[in-house]
């Protein structure tokens, strides 16, 4: 009786945020959303190996989708601080569900060319590059107190990645009984439910109020708040370099299960899920945790995990043994995104978030361009495993880096956590001690 008790009471931790009426519908309708975009996700690069055979025109796809953030992704940090949240993600999803429903009309027509799916690619990119910010800023407009601030974003990567196991698992074996298109038909249909579940939240206006600053002077403002204060600046370095190099193994994954593993779309479609299964048992143990405190330290040892992982993978020739390595290489990079941004978001002002979450998106989106590019280059000359290794070795060197600024990062943040009640005032000789739990 007791533990039951006790597993019901961690069960309500877990879930807390499930608690605020907004964040609900949020939860429920984009469950199902993502779970057709991760169809789309894993399609994509599966269809343009099939067709061209090419991993430089892997590389290229996965470049298109992900350059639009580097350029615009400072223009959307203003636009989701500038205007309603709320409104940008809803005609965010409209758009994507449109683009949806252009791919499969075009597959199905049989007119689909490789250009069309680089191109698509660059509109969904841009799409992209408004949702996401507006997204991780919105999200925190849906919980009242700040304390579940973390559990929010916990449960938003949760989503996502229970997401990202079921539909590559979905979309394995859809691709090899009915092709393609009912992939990204599934996927437009999919955005109707959180369209629809949005459409039932009890939104505040004002922040439909269009500021009257120069466009050009908030954009010098967010980059100046963004990286002149180190937590942020190191946080950010950080994603982006681990964004690189996670398309050292994410863009040459049909090619590892193709090649390297003697595979198909299944095999494809499995590593994916792995992947996805890992970051989803990361995100239920940060969703577990009660408190912000001690979250920082999570950055380096998750990068540690994401980057040995690859090292492991690079030597591996078994289907099985991949599958299980592909699980800690997925809760490392779920742990290391869901951890900054839990940080970002609790330490920046509110009438900043937005663009402090569009830099978020681009070390995430904007370095992860070029790393398919030289991911494609890479595996052409000298083979996917050694790609794979080369990303791993040298995220550990970028964790071991960071973990050196911790202690200095950590005394910058205390201020903050203070004057937000997340830690009380402590008088001198505590705050000493009290500051090394703090990241």
């Amino acid at each position: 009786m007791l533990v039951n008790s006790s597993l019901s009471a961690r069960f309500r931790i877990m879930f807390r945020s499930l608690n605020y009426r907004n964040y609900r519908l949020f939860f429920y309708g984009q469950s199902i959303s993502l779970i057709g975009t991760w169809m789309q996700r894993i399609t994509i690069p599966w269809l343009v190996y099939k067709m061209t055979g090419s991993t430089l025109l892997l590389g290229i796809s996965a470049f298109a989708g992900q350059i639009p953030s580097l350029f615009l992704s400072p223009f959307a940090g203003v636009v989701t601080d500038r205007f309603s949240r709320y409104n940008v993600l809803i005609w965010s999803q409209v758009l994507a569900m449109v683009h949806a429903f252009l791919l499969a009309w075009l597959f199905l027509s049989g007119d689909l060319l490789i250009w069309h799916i680089i191109f698509l690619s660059f509109m969904i990119g841009c799409i992209n590059t408004f949702e996401i910010p507006a997204r991780h800023s919105f999200v925190i407009e849906m919980v009242e107190r700040k304390e579940d601030f973390g559990n929010a974003i916990a449960l938003n990567s949760l989503m996502f990645n229970g997401a990202r196991l079921l539909g590559p698992s979905v979309a394995g074996i859809l691709l090899a009984a009915a092709g393609e298109g009912l992939c990204f038909i599934i996927n437009g249909f999919s955005f109707m439910f959180v369209i629809f579940s949005m459409t039932l939240m009890k939104i505040n206006r004002k922040r439909s109020e269009k500021k009257q600053t120069e466009i050009m002077k908030e954009l010098k403002d967010g980059f100046d708040y963004t990286f002149g204060f180190a937590p942020i600046r190191h946080v950010i370095l950080l994603l982006a370099l681990v964004g690189f190099l996670v398309m050292f193994y994410s863009t040459l994954m049909p090619v590892f299960a193709k090649v390297v593993l003697k595979g198909d779309s299944h095999t494809y479609g499995f590593l994916m899920a792995a992947a996805g299964f890992g970051a989803l048992l990361g995100a239920l143990f940060l969703a577990s945790r009660e408190t912000v405190l001690k979250i920082g330290r999570l950055i380096p040892a998750a990068v540690i995990l994401f980057g040995g992982g690859l090292v492991i993978l690079s030597f591996s020739r078994s289907f099985i043994l991949s599958l299980v390595i592909i699980v800690f290489v997925g809760m490392g990079l779920m742990l290391q995104t869901a951890a900054s941004n839990t940080i970002l978001q609790t330490i920046t002002d509110d009438d900043k978030r937005g663009r402090v979450m569009s830099f978020y998106t681009m070390a995430i989106m904007g370095s992860a361009p070029f790393g398919s590019l030289v991911a494609g280059v890479l595996a052409k000359t000298i083979g996917t495993p050694f790609t794979i290794l080369t990303g791993g070795i040298i995220s550990i060197a970028g964790a071991l880096l960071f973990l050196r600024k911790l202690p200095e990062l950590k005394k910058l943040v205390h201020p903050i956590y203070v004057r937000m009640g997340i830690i009380p005032e402590v008088a001198e000789g505590i705050q000493n001690a009290s500051e090394r739990d703090l990241l």
